[in-house]
């Protein structure tokens, strides 16, 4: 191992005191081998009978040490190739478990898309965002097979229903055209009868089609509809004006407190004139209908036959007449349209058996209305200032 000219300073330097100097430095020994030598300065010493300076140059050879961190680099690599492919594998194993419920999802989503037939659902576990769209998924789906199988029943029953009138009508008009026809002439009673049933049954089913029109409206989602503040008792002050039109011999005992509700002012009006309109139907001639609004609660008493019990679970199904009532004019509409729009303002309604009065009136039938409200009209919420 040579020495350079960079040893040379080092060894005259000297040791001074407790400090040495020394630097590192490479180098080659006579075989080629390349090493790592350490100089440092050493004295002063007697050489000679002369005090002199010196250093010491150690080598160590760096094969050994490149051959270790080659090995550690081979090792290395290895490792780092082989974690990140279990890391890989292991990711994505770990992705299509997760998303296994969206797999699902989107499988059952095309074959709803494809197939047309909503009502499948998929199997939910864990309470995880994908297990909180599953559920979801599976509500949307379940109400999309609810409103397909409720469209397919109104539309057989309106169909049921539109039959009867319709095949009325022709039959009436073919007997008037068959008159025309053959020049036989139809008795004048007999003919101003036919005029009347064809009347009757236009406007039956006039009725009926308005009817299935409401009916087949969708309920607006929450806070979407038209909304406004309107005094319920004012409702059914007009809703009465009507009512005792259609039964001028009947007495009605009313008794009306102040009610505010938010709804839409023609489907509430409709709701309770289709309810007066139900006990007017049914109560005795020169009966009474006693109706009454307090703290948010209306009642329509009439004395009628009143209602079976066991028809009570049906009163406000479409198309649905008691046994006893299928003889009287009506479509079976009137109380499910009375239900849609309560329910649609947030309200429930029941109808039920009235219980005898103490004075030994007959019983008859109660409908209840109950709607979220005030007695008092809400605020009006004054216009922002243009200055503020």
């Amino acid at each position: 191992m040579k020495v350079t000219d960079d040893d040379l300073p080092v060894a005259r330097s000297g040791t001074r005191g407790a400090h040495a100097r020394s630097h590192f430095r490479d180098g080659q020994l006579a075989n080629g081998d390349d090493v790592r030598v350490y100089v440092v300065s050493y004295g002063p010493i007697e050489f000679n009978g002369e005090r002199t300076t010196a250093a010491v140059a150690l080598s160590q050879p760096l094969r050994p040490v490149r051959d270790a961190l080659f090995g550690l680099a081979l090792i290395t690599t290895f490792a780092a190739a082989l974690v990140i492919a279990a890391s890989a594998f292991g990711a994505l194993w770990l992705a299509r478990r997760a998303l296994q419920p969206v797999d699902r999802l989107t499988q059952a989503a095309e074959y709803i898309a494809r197939t047309q037939e909503p009502g499948t659902t998929i199997d939910v576990t864990g309470r995880d965002e994908i297990a909180r769209l599953g559920q979801a998924f599976n509500a949307m789906s379940t109400a999309l097979a609810h409103s397909r199988d409720s469209q397919s029943q109104l539309i057989a029953d309106a169909g049921h229903e539109l039959r009867t009138p319709l095949t009325s009508l022709r039959t009436n008009i073919d007997l008037l055209v068959r008159s025309e026809e053959t020049g036989r002439a139809i008795p004048e009673g007999t003919r101003a009868k036919l005029f009347t049933n064809l009347k009757a049954q236009t406007v039956e089913l006039s009725t009926l089609i308005g009817d299935l029109l409401v009916l087949s409206r969708p309920l607006p989602a929450a806070g979407t509809a038209p909304v406004a503040a309107l005094g319920l008792h004012d409702v059914v002050s007009r809703a009465l004006d009507r009512a005792r039109l259609r039964g001028p011999s009947l007495v009605f005992n009313v008794d009306l407190q102040p009610w505010y509700v938010r709804a839409d002012t023609h489907t509430m009006e409709r709701a309770v004139v289709n309810l007066l309109d139900n006990a007017v139907k049914f109560s005795p001639a020169d009966g009474a209908i006693e109706v009454s609004l307090a703290s948010g609660v209306l009642t329509v008493r009439d004395h009628g036959p009143g209602i079976a019990p066991e028809d009570v679970p049906h009163v406000f199904d479409r198309f649905w007449r008691a046994p006893s009532a299928r003889q009287l004019p009506g479509s079976g509409l009137g109380l499910a349209i009375v239900a849609q729009a309560i329910r649609g303002a947030g309200g429930e309604v029941a109808l039920a058996p009235a219980a005898p009065g103490p004075d030994g009136t007959t019983g008859g039938t109660v409908a209840t209305v109950r709607l979220p409200g005030s007695p008092t009209p809400p605020a009006r919420t004054a216009p922002a200032s243009p200055h503020n």
